[in-house]
């Protein structure tokens, strides 16, 4: 199990880095800077979320 949130965090790290590549890339464009900051919010809580089940763990 341990391996599998340890796989599910490296993929959320990666998720964070295209966003924020896409942010920087597309800042000009104000849907682009908009849903993107939704995007990194939403992976936020996944970051929550994930870094509670592996204190449990």
């Amino acid at each position: 199990m341990m391996s599998k949130i340890e796989a599910i965090d490296r993929k959320i790290k990666e998720m964070k880095k295209l966003a924020e590549g896409i942010m920087k890339e597309g800042n000009e464009i104000e849907a682009v800077k908009r849903n993107t900051k939704r995007i990194l919010a939403s992976i936020a809580m996944l970051e929550c979320n994930v870094s509670d089940v592996k204190e449990v763990m």
